[in-house]
């Protein structure tokens, strides 16, 4: 079996503009096909990652055996020349082209990509709902008051969940973004995280867990100052307190928070992860599968994790191809955590890139049991993005 031809979509949503999911399509000649997605479907970089991922093909993917995924690996690693330095653009484009690849093994043998990994180590996989500042609901809301918190929740907990995310900083009290949040804050800004989180937990009960999230905005010190909030409201763990530039800066917070810290989402390798396995200054892992490399190096980092007791909850905020290949991660591994369901997971402008629609049921998602990783991208919508085809080798 060969590569014959790659489609890479750089997905424009035309009701949400700063959505750009990228898929990649690698089809083979004996008429397999397998899809994958680059981790950058948000911010800055989505139509890098769709370019790196035509170059790629065009340099060593057209031609290529789709099951020696180690192999191909290797190659993007060492000859893409930036993989030995790392950065989101370059592991992005070599994780969708792995993910694609899996697909393709699972279909020719006729198994879900999970029967690969080890089998289904987890049943029904929990889930929470991801980013409770957008609000739970058909349109992204940028929550403000505590009040409206609290109504997310209850909408949240009315689809049947019973745990939930929410980065509590992100706004001041006029509703202002802020992304720089290092400086000490001041007691007033205090006084309304905590509003916030109390909301949530007043709305949940005792028995409900809420994760609190930074998306890395903080610094070494505030992350402490926010840490007798994070203990006193009982959160299941603090994620991305802190940035990965430097990795001392999580060693310091774990050291002086009592709640376990998570994070991962921006270490795109088992190189990455090291540090703060080694230092045990991460309790939960959060590899995203579309920018740590795709099944063959995830599962690996998974692994890895596993020696230093570290749970894995898989970063998933992107299409459903996304979805799709981190249920059959989660599904294979032993230590697992918890699955995120983004909010952006149930808007109607991203459940309909895809013809299978991942959702949970009442709180609890399961993975796809067709061949490969069970989904497949609606033509009817993502042709009307800009696309490229690559057919051959470039010289």
């Amino acid at each position: 079996m060969k590569v014959t031809k790659v489609e890479i979509f750089d997905t424009h949503c035309p009701k949400r503009p700063a959505w750009n999911p990228v898929f990649v399509r690698v089809f083979t000649d004996e008429g397999i096909h397998g899809t994958g997605e680059a981790g950058l479907a948000y911010d800055l970089g989505h139509s890098a990652a769709a370019h790196m991922v035509k170059e790629i093909a065009e340099a060593m993917l057209i031609g290529w055996d789709p099951f020696n995924t180690e192999g191909l690996w290797g190659r993007m690693l060492r000859e893409s020349f930036w993989g030995l330095g790392g950065g989101p653009v370059i592991y992005s484009a070599m994780s969708a082209i792995d993910t694609a690849l899996w697909d393709i093994r699972g279909k020719a043998l006729g198994v879900p990509v999970y029967q690969l990994l080890g089998g289904k180590t987890n049943g029904k996989l929990r889930c929470y709902a991801s980013q409770l500042q957008f609000d739970w609901d058909k349109e992204v809301t940028k929550l403000n008051k505590p009040a409206d918190y609290a109504r997310a929740t209850e909408k949240a907990l009315k689809d049947g969940y019973d745990a939930v995310k929410v980065d509590p900083i992100v706004y001041d009290k006029d509703g202002v973004t802020h992304y720089d949040r290092t400086k000490i804050f001041t007691r007033p800004e205090l006084k309304l995280f905590k509003a916030r989180l109390q909301a949530i937990r007043d709305t949940m009960g005792d028995d409900g867990d809420i994760i609190f999230e930074c998306h890395s905005l903080l610094g070494a010190t505030t992350a402490i100052q926010l840490g007798e909030i994070v203990e006193e409201i009982g959160c299941m763990y603090y994620e991305e307190p802190v940035n990965y530039l430097n990795a001392k800066l999580h060693d310091k917070v774990a050291k002086r928070v009592n709640v376990p810290i998570a994070g991962g989402e921006r270490l795109y390798n088992r190189w990455g992860v090291r540090p703060y396995l080694e230092d045990q200054s991460l309790d939960v892992l959060q590899p995203d599968i579309g920018l740590c490399g795709g099944f063959t190096e995830t599962k690996k980092v998974c692994d890895y994790a596993d020696i230093y007791d570290v749970r894995i909850q898989a970063h998933v905020c992107g299409g459903p191809v996304a979805t799709a290949a981190s249920l059959h991660l989660e599904t294979a591994i032993p230590n697992f955590l918890i699955h995120e369901h983004h909010t952006y997971a149930i808007k109607d402008w991203n459940r309909e890139l895809c013809i299978q629609d991942p959702q949970p049921v009442n709180g609890y998602i399961e993975v796809s049991e067709e061949p490969g990783i069970g989904i497949e991208l609606n033509d009817e919508v993502i042709y009307r993005s800009p696309h490229m085809t690559v057919t051959e080798l470039k010289a």
